[in-house]
């Protein structure tokens, strides 16, 4: 039994706003739980192929910047995750989402490029996830002035996704 598979993030692994994200994931096997998403994810965004430009109202993002977040959001989650894992004492910036969307030009992919980059993304972080020793898991990190341990960071990667889904289906029908 892994980790992940014999404890969840404690309310002290992670700050209140991300508690959201770790409370999306109720699986034992975490990491069969993000392999599993991938296909959910690949059809919600596939069912917008012909519409990636698509939003729910003025000003909000589109289906393809939504998903150009996630990819983004993946990475810096995952940054973090790393930094704890190799023990790097270093204090991580925060990201302004909004700022950085500005900077992207998420609109030169497709939407299967885009799925494809996720895919990519998240393959590595399980990667990193299926060999990191028992006493990692426990090691933190303080990004946006929060302390998180790889245990909440890697919940995290999968709630994030699944909120983003969420309002996926909720909002952009």
């Amino acid at each position: 039994m892994t980790p992940l598979q014999q404890s969840r993030p404690a309310a002290n692994e992670h700050s209140d706003f991300h508690a959201r994200y770790v409370n999306m994931v109720p699986e034992p096997d975490l990491l069969a739980a993000m392999q599993a998403q991938e296909a959910v994810t690949r059809a919600a965004f596939l069912a917008y192929t012909e519409r990636p430009e698509h939003t729910y109202a003025p000003g909000k993002w589109t289906v393809r910047q939504m998903l150009g977040h996630m990819t983004d959001t993946e990475r810096v989650f995952g940054s973090r995750l790393l930094f704890a894992a190799r023990a790097d004492p270093a204090a991580l910036p925060g990201i302004e989402q909004d700022d950085w969307m500005r900077e992207a030009d998420f609109g030169t992919y497709t939407l299967p490029e885009l799925l494809e980059e996720f895919a990519i993304v998240r393959s590595g972080h399980l990667s990193l996830l299926r060999h990191l020793p028992p006493a990692v898991w426990d090691r933190r990190v303080t990004a946006s002035g929060h302390s998180f341990t790889v245990r909440a960071l890697a919940y995290m990667l999968l709630g994030h996704e699944r909120a983003h889904l969420d309002i996926l289906r909720e909002r952009y029908r």
